[in-house]
């Protein structure tokens, strides 16, 4: 029997069969790609041409021998392709699932420390606003307190006020009346000094005119005793 030789031309169905194969094999991983290849390591040629009677070999031709050996290697390629298909599609799924896993982890973790951030972030705000309350009416209580305070002394400052002004007219009604009484008692004095004056000089003359007419009589005494003298 004849040895069967097939020529590797880049491009043709068969090659293109083989590297797709291989290409599919070793997407699929190192493990996986080294089993397949340690099972697949028989030339699927060689398998068809033993499993492939000698009888029928030398029946046939050589051009339907080809063709019968390329349909079956297309089929056993076709299911080569399946099965990589499948554990492809096994693994896309096993990795999905994973990645949808590890989202969801992901999204968890995130969903949980954002809700704790916010508890905190709202704690802090309530807390500092409960502060700002507080500090708001503190303050408030005591600007209330100062108005009340401020109007209390505007009010004794008022007061303090009007009772000066009624002490100020007090004593200038006081030095007004002083004034007053001092110009009617001079005025009183210098009447009493002219009266004086006037009881003085009417004194005065009264006792000139009393000790001129004592003088007279005396003197008229004298003469009388010093005529009788002269005469007796």
């Amino acid at each position: 029997m004849a040895s069967l030789r097939l020529r590797y031309t880049p491009g043709s169905q068969i090659c293109n069969h083989l590297e797709s194969g291989l290409i599919s094999s070793r997407c699929a991983g190192p493990s996986t790609w080294k089993r397949n290849h340690r099972t697949d390591e028989t030339p699927i040629v060689e398998k068809l041409a033993k499993k492939r009677p000698a009888a029928d070999m030398e029946g046939e031709g050589p051009g339907n021998e080809v063709q019968s050996m390329l349909e079956k290697f297309g089929a056993d390629i076709s299911k080569v392709m399946q099965a990589k298909k499948k554990r492809l599609e096994c693994l896309t799924k096993n990795y999905m699932k994973g990645s949808q896993h590890k989202l969801e982890q992901l999204w968890n973790t995130y969903h949980n420390q954002r809700k704790k951030m916010t508890h905190q972030y709202s704690q802090q705000v309530s807390s500092a606003l409960q502060q700002w309350e507080a500090e708001a009416q503190r303050a408030e209580e005591q600007e209330e307190e100062l108005n009340n305070l401020f109007r209390q002394q505007q009010k004794i400052l008022q007061q303090a006020r009007v009772v000066q002004n009624q002490k100020l007219k007090t004593v200038r009604e006081l030095y007004e009346q002083f004034v007053k009484n001092m110009e009617d008692m001079e005025k009183s004095h210098d009447s009493f000094i002219q009266g004086a004056q006037q009881e003085l000089r009417k004194e005065m003359a009264t006792l000139q005119k009393k000790i001129l007419m004592d003088t007279q009589q005396q003197e008229m005494a004298t003469v009388r005793k010093s005529l009788q003298s002269m005469l007796f």
